[in-house]
């Protein structure tokens, strides 16, 4: 069944409102891409999982890679209140081009936050153009969110830090030109050192690309590297800044995987929609009958509750708010959650189609499960965010119900 197209959509604009009219403005152009380009193509995209170029060429042209990026380097310096939006409707329509605009984050927020202005003014105009890539090398084989688990070794020998260790899920680890490396100082194993290191670095191992379930067109790899030298100006921040540059990018990346699960959830709950009104059942629409709407109102329900809760995360952030941290992880683990179980509810409505290969959902279905587990699994982030509520208790004002001698013998 063919119907023209109508202007609305069945989610709200109701945040945009809080923006800018230059901020505004991106978003329209963000959702112009997606409406010509990154929408109709996105099942292509997602044929082979091989590094996107086509989709990142188009975003950095458009300026929305550029929204990572300082003013002084090319980019918008855009705030984080602007960049979930620029997610949600890239992650609406296409996975690869949402984490294509995240992965810029996450791997160059440390050369922003860190380098010397000698590396700022050599590196970041290329990575706001597209011209050159970064990659955030964390994660290791026996470490990922902990960051504290980290075991690979930088040491320093007189103008050089030597790197020996290896990295595992690495996205764009065969297409960086740089590479952002986190370690611990061999001398103190507490003091955490971050470094860039270029790809042609000699004992510089890259994997190959490693299949994965979904997200085709943002590959990973795992990186080795044996007595790595680099120059101790590559170095990012002061020795022992590692650790808090490592959890800044991240805390930035666990807002943008917030983002990016609400966009899919949004568009599984359209798409869900549309073939609720075409599909008939029982002489009625499906959409008439009460049980699916049941299943929608709270699908759309839920969705606006995570919207605002991720909105406060970004505002926290954007604010420097000491909470920013723990509001990133709720956000993420609240949204992501939240973006799986919609994406399965809206392809169980649509039956049999929706697991047909040709029908988007069942691509959905497969990207939602990564948000689940990439920045921080959900389980670690139930454990972060449980952690910081004991540990707040214990200062805070009694209740006005209860009584000030011990609970234990209340």
């Amino acid at each position: 069944m063919t119907r023209s197209a109508k202007a609305g959509r069945l989610f709200g604009d109701h945040f945009l409102s809080r923006l800018a009219a230059g901020e505004q403005a991106t978003v329209a152009n963000v959702r112009r891409l997606a409406k010509e380009v990154l929408g109709p193509n996105a099942a292509a995209v997602a044929q082979q999982d091989v590094f996107a170029w086509e989709t990142f060429r188009l975003l950095a042209k458009e300026g929305v890679i550029g929204t990572a990026f300082p003013r002084e380097s090319g980019g918008t310096d855009a705030r984080q209140v602007l960049r979930i939006r620029i997610v949600e409707e890239l992650g609406r329509v296409c996975s690869a081009s949402a984490s294509i605009v995240t992965g810029a984050d996450l791997s160059c927020r440390a050369i922003v936050a860190g380098a010397s202005d000698e590396l700022k003014t050599e590196l970041l105009p290329g990575l706001c153009r597209g011209e050159i890539q970064a990659a955030f090398a964390l994660s290791e084989p026996g470490a990922g969110s902990d960051v504290r688990g980290l075991a690979t070794v930088i040491r320093r020998e007189g103008d050089r830090y030597l790197i020996d260790g290896e990295k595992k899920f690495i996205t764009r680890g065969t297409t960086a030109d740089w590479f952002v490396v986190v370690g611990r100082a061999e001398h103190d194993p507490d003091c955490f050192i971050a470094v860039l290191v270029p790809r042609n670095a000699s004992g510089f191992m890259i994997g190959p690309e490693v299949g994965k379930l979904g997200w085709a067109g943002v590959p990973i790899s795992s990186l080795e590297f044996r007595n790595v030298a680099t120059p101790v100006a590559n170095r990012l921040g002061q020795e022992g800044d590692g650790f808090n540059l490592a959890q800044d990018a991240l805390a930035r990346a666990r807002i943008g995987h917030a983002a990016m699960a609400l966009g899919r959830a949004i568009g599984a709950v359209e798409i869900a929609t549309a073939y609720m009104a075409d599909r008939k059942l029982f002489g009625k629409s499906l959409g008439e009958h009460q049980g699916a709407q049941w299943m929608l109102a709270e699908m759309v329900t839920r969705i606006e509750a995570s919207r605002a809760l991720v909105q406060l995360a970004a505002e926290k952030y954007d604010g420097a708010d000491p909470d920013a941290g723990i509001f990133a992880s709720m956000a993420k683990l609240q949204a992501t959650d939240l973006g799986m179980k919609v994406v399965t509810d809206a392809l169980q409505l649509t039956g049999g189609r929706g697991y047909l290969q040709d029908f988007p959902l069942e691509r959905f279905f497969r990207d939602a499960k990564l948000n689940q587990i990439g920045e921080g699994s959900s389980e670690v982030h139930k454990t972060v965010i449980g952690r910081d509520a004991v540990r707040r208790a214990r200062d805070l004002e009694r209740h006005p119900c209860l009584k000030f001698e011990s609970l234990v013998d209340y």
